[in-house]
């Protein structure tokens, strides 16, 4: 029974040591075991480095253990596990059982313990008290020792959570931490280590369970060895802020356990010496390692060759520039990528930018660390299928679970049936209905064609698959269940949708493809599954749960697990977290992200027990793990570690900026090696490096893939005349004879040309897409808006994605059929505007506004509160809207004589025609909402009114550039009409109703006529009124004479003596007939653009807008002002009068 300490600082070889003498050890004649006790991350490593020095092992003696591995043997050979055996997972789920019987006696954590996270937290809690041996009946008892009153509740609450869970562990279950704890005792009965010799490697300190165990094997070994990194020789007492201190303190406890188990300590192994062995010679290293934490200092003053600083402008050129060097290393030194790591702080931030960097430079690497399994698919359609119900089969909730790609489904049936069920807000009962029938248009008037009948037929067919399993599951879920039942029926419904054999399919193709990752991770999550649904039999079976809660636990137990990833191949280079990091083999060190904060690391005081805590419990004789200040002093130890891993060169690298653009500060850790080293070399790569020559350009040559973008960027230069050098050609030459970048390099030199700018389309092909020559006025306006964003709209009849929602082109729809019918129930009832009262508007719109929702396909008013509430703002608005209109009439002596005024075919009016220069003649369809008569002394005049739901008024210059044609075409087409007819009809007006129930901002002393006048004002109508002073007297009978008024009815002012004023909105009747000869200039030049196949990409732009600004078609389009050959037709706001002359010079 002896303890020897083998001492070295960091790279002294102390693990060599220890297999160097193993390997000597297995060739003896003895039999007993030699066992090497390393943490769990490094066993895997540990047993590839004993498998090297081992040639035989006759007696199959060495054997690498973890604390939990070595706890396997001796259980299984002593016993002591009949009771199950609770991981972390268990663990957590148990503490939320335990939680819930004692949650309504906390005090201080009643709230918290209902938040997430909350269970985790708790449950790490419980771990450190168990690592440390401390019971509920100790925290209890402290408990009422305390001066602080926080921290004595803290300690009570956490003391009824505790002590419920171990009621409820010690049942019939063992937590996998007492094992630990009851380890010790069990050695002393376990033969396996009866004058065994151990070596405890790789650890810096133990927790007192740990302690425990190693007294219980001192007393059985012949030889315990133990490692420290340490020099004995400096470091005589424990300071907790040298950077040995940890250790120090580990070996002072060790001497103290040995003398209360009278085990002899013998002579120490001191591997410390002036050469340390790692280094093999290299006097920067050493000098590193000996003088970074020396106080004071010696100088290093001859420039480093093997030691470098390099600063980075942001994450992705700090790791695409290592990236780069390690092609390099491997290439043209001949160093094997497993002589490589590359290590970080936050490998959190790194992990994904380092894969996907290095896989495009073709680096094998491994990147350690562990994913959570909550994030598999497998998982997310466990607890998806569960949720359902409580979430009434929300489109978030069942598209989770169908997006899984476990279901069997293929992408484009997933996809069609989201659309179907977006576009009909299908939720929670509807899922069930036997067949669905909802229409795939939304709009009043639309009828079913055949091609949306079969798209139906084949959703419900979709429907089938996805619903039947889940109807089986969400009946036996139904009602009170038992934990366990809960348990059998999500295995029945995996087993139900073929769960079992898609996921084996599944891992055969990863493999197929060598992910082995992938493969591996799959085969643990079902793994994983069937051990969660068992822990919670075993735990909760009996108890009856509701569903919700069923859910909460078994989202604990998911939580608690990682998938473990295992390196796929031997040669390969460790990405590693620095507190991970274990490759004996590195020679070449990358140590990224070394920024202040993040390494050295500043440890928060966030936990249960803060700092203070911690401290009053240690000064009442309760030992718990470190505080965040001791862990600080720690970290030094780890940046020791790190900067001594490594046997040839070390690299430090940071980022100036975040990924977020956010400034980063460099680590102390970069100062340090600036003091130290005063020549080290320090690369700064802040801006793009040029490489000039050929031969600069030939020696940083790297892999296929970034040297093609490179490619790509030199071309470029080319094209903007940039001098580039001949060596690219011969790079291109390669890459357009290989088989794999042969049509992209193809690409490369026609893009050379490429414009987003779009052909004609030819003649007879655009009139197919177009199918006929009947256009709408508002289609007009689309096209003079932009030519390319018309053709994809309604040539190639794109759309977008519908969703069942109530749009404003809904609204407008909506408004305008109830305000016909509105109309046409005052003929039925033979009134007039002028006659109808408030009452008989309330009344009339409530019977036509309920009739109207219930016919929408969908329902959707009907559909939610939210829309019900809508439907109600609707019937308030057209009643206030509908006010308005029939006070404006009653005002004037103009007359509403048609609603709903049809041009087309069959119609009222037939198509307004238009003869294109070639002959062709095209035919103009729309409809006007109202049109207003007035018949005087032989004259009679119309007035076009429009409503609108927005804010419209009429611009000249719009109406110039073809943005606004409607009314103007409208207006001329009745006078043709009539003219035509024999009669004799001049304009009065063309305007815009708006359709709102203004908010009018008051006080309470305003009265209620100074109201409805603001009221009048912001509804009166806009456009432009023909500008005769008896025309518009009859619009608006209350203008004075004599007097100055401004209209409420429309945008007109009349002055003292009769003339109109410059504010009115209007024209005389020889500019109205400008107007209107200008307009059908413009329909037949833009009709004739449209048929010869004009789609360019042509957007306008004003001051304030743009037609790109609300474009479903950009990234079609692809527009931007910076690229060549894009630029806006720029509309620039001109006066009437120049707008007038200007229309006038071209019409004549």
């Amino acid at each position: 029974m002896s303890l020897r300490f083998i001492f070295g600082r960091g790279g002294s070889g102390k693990t060599t040591y220890c297999l160097e003498e193993i390997s000597k050890e297995v060739q003896s004649e003895e039999t007993s075991p030699i066992i090497l006790l390393v943490p769990e991350q490094y066993t895997f490593e540990s047993e590839k480095r004993l498998s090297k020095y081992i040639e035989k092992d006759p007696y199959l003696r060495s054997r690498v253990l973890s604390f939990k591995t070595l706890s396997n043997i001796v259980f299984s050979q002593v016993g002591g596990l009949t009771d199950i055996n609770i991981n972390s997972s268990g663990r957590s789920m148990m503490i939320y059982k335990a939680l819930e019987g004692v949650s309504e006696d906390l005090k201080i954590f009643s709230k918290a313990s209902t938040q997430p996270g909350f269970i985790g937290t708790i449950a790490d809690m419980i771990s450190e008290f168990k690592q440390y041996s401390i019971t509920p009946d100790a925290l209890e008892n402290v408990a009422g020792e305390l001066q602080s009153e926080t921290l004595k509740l803290k300690l009570q609450d956490i003391s009824k959570i505790y002590d419920s869970y171990e009621k409820i562990l010690h049942e019939n279950y063992v937590d996998s931490q007492d094992l630990l704890a009851s380890l010790a005792d069990k050695i002393e009965l376990c033969s396996y280590f009866n004058n065994a010799k151990i070596y405890i490697d790789e650890f810096t300190g133990f927790t007192p369970n740990q302690y425990k165990v190693i007294r219980s094997l001192l007393t059985k070994a012949s030889e315990v060895n133990i490692t420290l990194t340490l020099d004995n020789n400096l470091v005589k007492t424990y300071n907790k802020r040298d950077v040995f201190s940890r250790t120090k303190f580990t070996e002072e406890k060790l001497k103290k356990l040995c003398l209360e188990a009278g085990v002899k300590i013998k002579p120490e192994i001191s591997l410390n010496s002036k050469q340390i062995k790692r280094f093999n010679g290299n006097l920067e290293l050493e000098h590193l390692e000996s003088n970074y934490y020396s106080y004071p200092y010696k100088t290093y003053e001859e420039e480093t060759k093997s030691i470098c600083i390099k600063e980075f402008s942001n994450l992705y050129s700090e790791v695409e520039q290592i990236a780069k060097e390690i092609v390099f290393l491997v290439r043209e030194e001949g160093f094997r990528y497993k002589d490589i790591t590359v290590a970080t702080r936050d490998l959190n931030r790194y992990g994904f930018l380092v894969q996907s960097i290095f896989n495009e430079y073709e680096i094998p690497n491994f990147i350690d660390s562990k994913k959570e399994a909550k994030t598999n698919p497998i998982i997310v359609l466990i607890i998806s299928a569960l949720e359902m119900q409580s979430r009434k089969y929300n489109y978030e909730t069942m598209f989770r679970y169908l997006k899984s790609g476990l279901i069997g489904l293929s992408i484009e049936d997933i996809s069609l049936i989201e659309n179907y069920v977006l576009a009909n807000g299908i939720k929670g009962k509807k899922w069930f209905e036997e067949k669905w029938n909802y229409r795939l248009n939304h709009k009043l008037n639309d009828e079913e064609s055949e091609v949306e009948l079969e798209i139906i037929e084949k959703v419900n067919e979709i429907k089938d698959v996805i619903i039947n399993p889940i109807v089986k599951l969400q009946k036996k879920l139904k009602g009170r269940n038992k934990a366990k039942d809960i348990c059998r029926y999500i295995y029945e419904f995996l087993i139900d949708i073929d769960i079992p054999e898609t996921i084996k399919n599944m891992i055969d193709d990863f493999k197929s493809k060598n992910e082995i990752n992938l493969a591996n991770q799959y085969s643990q999550v079902w793994e994983i599954v069937v051990d969660i649904l068992d822990q919670i039999v075993e735990i909760m079976g009996e108890d009856f749960i509701s569903l919700d809660k069923f859910i909460k636990v078994i989202s604990i137990g998911f939580d608690e697990y990682e998938l473990a990833t295992v390196p796929p191949s031997l040669d390969q280079v460790l990405v590693s977290s620095v507190d991970r990091m274990k490759n004996p083999n590195t020679k070449h060190l990358y140590l990224m992200g070394t920024t202040d904060g993040i390494f050295p690391l500043i440890s928060k005081d966030d936990g249960i027990l803060n700092d203070k805590d911690r401290e009053n419990l240690g000064d009442s004789g309760i030992e718990v793990d470190i505080d965040s200040k001791t862990k600080t002093f720690e970290e030094q130890f780890l940046v020791y570690r790190a900067l001594t891993s490594t046997s040839q060169s070390l690299t430090v690298t940071y980022p100036i900026a975040d990924h977020e653009g956010k400034t980063l500060r460099p680590s102390v850790i970069i100062s340090r090696l600036k003091k130290i080293f005063s020549n080290i070399k320090n690369e700064s790569y802040l801006n793009d490096v040029e490489y000039k020559s050929n031969e600069e350009i030939a020696n940083n040559i790297t892999t296929k893939s970034p040297i093609f973008n490179e490619l790509i960027k030199s071309i470029k230069d080319y094209e903007e005349e940039k001098k580039i050098e001949d060596i690219w050609l011969d790079v291109y030459r390669f890459y357009i004879k290989d088989d794999e970048y042969h049509v992209r390099a193809k690409n490369i030199v026609e893009g050379l040309n490429y414009t987003n700018q779009v052909k004609k389309v030819e003649s007879d092909k655009i009139r197919e897409l177009y199918n006929n020559k009947l256009f709408s006025v508002s289609r007009l306006e689309k096209y003079a808006q932009c030519p390319f964003a018309y053709f994809i709209q309604y040539g190639l009849k794109a759309k977008e994605r519908k969703e069942f929602e109530f749009t404003p082109p809904d609204f407008g729809t909506f408004v305008h059929n109830i305000l016909d019918k509105f109309s046409k129930q005052l003929s039925k009832d033979n009134l007039d505007w002028r006659d109808i009262t408030d009452e008989y508007i309330s009344e009339k719109v409530e019977i036509i506004v309920e009739e109207l929702v219930s016919k929408i396909p969908g329902y959707i008013l009907e559909s939610s509160a939210r829309y019900k509430y809508l439907a109600y703002r609707l019937k308030n608005m057209l009643i206030s809207a509908i006010a308005i209109i029939s006070y404006q009439i009653r005002k004037g002596s103009f007359d509403p004589t048609d609603y709903e005024v049809k041009f087309g075919i069959n119609e009222k009016y037939p198509p307004i025609k238009i003869i294109l220069d070639n002959g062709e003649e095209i035919n103009l369809i729309g409809q006007i909402d109202r049109v207003d008569t007035l018949e005087e002394e032989n004259q009679k005049y119309i007035r076009i009114v429009d409503y609108k739901s927005g804010n419209k008024d009429i611009s000249l210059t719009d109406v110039y550039h073809g943005l606004q044609l409607q009314l103007l075409v409208y207006l001329d087409a009745i006078l043709e009409s009539s003219k035509h007819n024999g009669g004799d009809i001049n304009p009065a007006a063309i305007l815009y109703f708006k359709i709102d129930d203004p908010i009018i901002k008051t006080n309470e002393n305003k009265e209620d006529e100074s109201i409805k006048e603001e009221i009048l004002k912001k509804l009166k109508m806009k456009g432009l009124v023909l500008k005769d002073s008896n025309v518009i007297k009859k619009m608006d009978n209350t203008l004075p004479d004599g007097e100055k008024g401004t209209s409420l009815v429309v945008p007109a002012s009349i002055n003292k003596d009769g003339t109109i004023s410059k504010t009115t909105s209007g024209v005389n009747q020889e500019e109205f007939d400008i107007l209107r000869k200008y307009v059908k200039q413009t329909i037949k030049e833009l009709s004739e653009d449209m048929l010869d196949g004009d789609i360019s990409i042509s957007p306008y732009k004003t001051k304030e807008s743009s037609s790109c600004d609300f474009c479903s078609f950009s990234s079609i389009c692809q527009f931007d002002s910076t690229f060549k050959d894009n630029s806006y037709r720029i509309i620039n706001k001109k006066s009437q009068d120049e707008i007038i002359n200007k229309m006038k010079g071209d019409v004549e």
